[in-house]
């Protein structure tokens, strides 16, 4: 379905709003870093979850119905995408959702997920890739529309221009690009859309010639 969304938000301002045929995504930036955080919601029954409540409780608790709220999902350990999550579950009982090799320095955890499990959105799923190398258990959500393109929020773990950093690991970084060359690259299209933690998005076409580059600068 073509919209006019581009993905652009910026810090303070409204959430930019996508319209698939069975998923609505509300992206909105948060918090001093810039975080993006992302309601999916369910166009069948109204089911909504949240990926990454990253900061600024009270503008997310505006995004969503707070009964209608299932999960929050955190894409990896790293506080500017926690600072939010404490007050988000404690408001709304939602589940708190991230990978086991992550979830003991994340605030709250009430289930942990794995590499090619399913999260439910109402009768949407949303498929878990477990991508190793930015943190050890930072995970990549994929939503494979049946009426369109596939849809990935990435976390950290991939951006615009090149993976996540590592802090000059190479062990990390060579984890990471691996990861992200193999399960994500290797298994999805060019027109895969994929939403990132902080800034623009992008799709996996417009990136896939730089992989070689990214690779060979190491980071």
């Amino acid at each position: 379905m073509m919209s006019d969304y581009t993905g652009d938000v910026t810090p303070g301002g409204p959430a930019a709003v996508r319209q698939l045929p069975g998923l609505t995504i509300s992206k909105l930036s948060v918090g001093p870093m810039d975080n993006n955080a992302y309601l999916l919601h369910c166009n069948a029954d109204g089911s909504q979850v949240l990926i990454d409540a990253a900061n600024e409780a009270d503008r997310l608790l505006e995004l969503f119905d707070p009964i209608a709220l299932k999960a929050v999902i955190t894409t990896h350990r790293h506080k500017d995408h926690t600072g939010a999550l404490a007050e988000v579950v404690r408001v709304t009982g939602a589940e708190s959702l991230a990978h086991a090799d992550d979830a003991e320095e994340i605030p709250v955890v009430t289930r942990t997920v794995a590499d090619g499990e399913t999260i439910a959105v109402g009768d949407c799923a949303l498929e878990v890739i477990h991508i190793v190398g930015h943190t050890p258990g930072s995970i990549t959500l994929a939503y494979r529309d049946p009426s369109g393109t596939a849809h990935l929020w990435t976390g950290d773990s991939l951006f615009p221009g090149g993976v996540g950093n590592t802090r000059g690991n190479k062990e990390n970084f060579a984890s990471l690009i691996g990861d992200v060359e193999t399960k994500l690259f290797g298994r999805f299209g060019d027109d895969t859309w994929f939403y990132p933690g902080h800034g623009k998005d992008s799709t996996l076409g417009a990136e896939r010639a730089s992989l070689p580059e990214w690779r060979e600068r190491g980071w």
